[in-house]
């Protein structure tokens, strides 16, 4: 189609609509868009320029927090305060907006400069030196920010972290030049719409034997293959796309939208629909050699692709605390208040055993996730403790969403009742990769 979805959506929130009577026919055009699918090249528009920096001062890191005395995972007076006002924002915005993003596949654009200028989601990751919020690693409050979005809606909350995940992965392992050339339009009053694209439409996909390549040209590199499931992929100005470049393993590349060989295409899917997801296509896409990140070694690059997987699945876990949080929330209040047989039925066994059990798998999924992101905040070993948290959530989650469907008997199965929007959320925790970043 010669018309790509972001020039709809921008055109279906133009006032003069109302006037002219004609909102629903555009509105619909655009869900039609996205449900049939299009191809359009990526945005452009905005340029990055490098913005000057000290000669030979190097990138700006983000210390690693300090190890506490005592084991204890109780937020911080500070993490409260933080989570607090996001978990507001998300049950003010977020949720009565959910049912409405879902059907049009499309995070509202209120929502989306609310949380970028507002809540300052992209600025938590970037060092207080470059302007941003972080005075050291923060992996322990932007799982909690994450779980606290995705109380309100998961496809909602992806899609307002999205670009949280490029500033981040550029501050923890951007070089002097990337820093200095992408960062300050984050922290600027228009923050780019950007995402980190992993993921690719391979059955059992591994992050670690990527199809898409890159390989060395004159001044830089030449990217091929396709990304899938991309959130705001045809909204999004810049990319972070993972390429296996030749005769060095898995890499990360900054990739600038509206380039040669470019495109998008809309990817309906079953859940998270408000992210807006597409297909990246990269067809012989020419970037510079300063658009390699991790480092100078393939050592390093290795090192930094490695820890972007892990905090990627991280960033999956802590949405998936939110949404089954949203379940159980749920579920408790219903159970209570639905009558048969002249009680209610959370006084049957079979139905509070179930309600039971949605706790205590949340509270070991939450446990576990708590303690991989405090691991990774102290700089220490964390490999092990997010396998263990990815494995639970991946599992669980989808048996939560489930059992909420279940516990609503028919309500579960109409779109009256948010719970059977959460499961078919709650079902691409297993597969997703890349995307979120914490």
């Amino acid at each position: 189609m010669g018309v790509g979805l972001a020039v709809l959506n921008k055109v279906a929130g133009a006032p003069l609509l109302d006037r002219l009577g004609l909102r629903k026919p555009v509105e619909n055009a655009v869900y039609q868009a996205t449900r049939t699918g299009f191809k359009t090249a990526g945005a452009a528009g905005r340029r990055f320029a490098a913005a000057r920096a000290e000669s030979g001062s190097g990138p700006t890191r983000l210390p690693s927090a300090g190890s506490p005395d005592l084991f204890d995972l109780t937020p911080t007076e500070e993490q409260s305060l933080i989570t607090g006002a996001v978990r507001d924002f998300a049950a003010r915005e977020l949720r009565p907006a959910a049912a409405e993003a879902d059907e049009t596949c499309h995070a509202p654009d209120r929502l989306v400069r609310t949380a970028a200028n507002s809540q300052g989601l992209a600025l938590l990751g970037i060092p207080g030196e470059l302007g941003g919020a972080g005075a050291e690693r923060s992996t322990v409050t932007n799982v909690l920010v994450a779980e606290a979005l995705a109380h309100g809606d998961l496809g909602l909350a992806v899609a307002l972290l999205a670009p949280a995940a490029v500033s981040t992965a550029i501050s923890l392992w951007g070089d002097e030049q990337q820093q200095s050339t992408y960062l300050p339009a984050f922290v600027g009053d228009n923050p780019p719409t950007a995402a980190l694209a992993v993921l690719e439409p391979t059955a059992l996909f591994d992050p670690f034997a990527l199809r898409t390549t890159a390989r060395r040209s004159a001044g830089g590199y030449v990217l091929s293959g396709t990304k899938s499931l991309v959130p705001n992929a045809a909204a999004a100005e810049l990319f972070i796309v993972a390429a296996d470049l030749h005769g060095s393993g898995p890499a990360l590349f900054l990739v600038e939208a509206g380039g040669t060989g470019l495109s998008i295409e809309a990817e309906p899917s079953m859940g998270l629909r408000a992210a807006n997801l597409g297909r990246v296509l990269l067809d012989g896409v020419v970037v510079a050699e300063s658009a390699l990140i991790g480092g100078a070694s393939a050592e390093d690059r290795a090192r930094a692709y490695t820890e972007c997987i892990r905090l990627s699945r991280l960033g999956w876990s802590a949405l998936s605390l939110g949404t089954c949080q949203a379940v159980l929330d749920y579920v408790i209040g219903y159970v209570n208040e639905r009558i048969a047989f002249g009680e209610p039925v959370s006084n049957r066994q079979s139905v509070a055993f179930m309600v039971a059990n949605i706790g205590i798998e949340l509270e070991g999924m939450r446990l576990a996730t708590y303690r991989a992101a405090s691991l990774a905040e102290q700089g220490r070993p964390h490999a092990r403790q997010v396998a263990l948290a990815r494995r639970l959530c991946a599992e669980y989650c989808m048996k939560i969403g489930s059992d909420g469907v279940q516990l609503l008997g028919g309500h579960g199965f109409v779109k009256e009742h948010p719970v059977e929007r959460w499961y078919r959320d709650l079902r691409a925790i297993a597969v997703m990769e890349g995307a979120v970043l914490v």
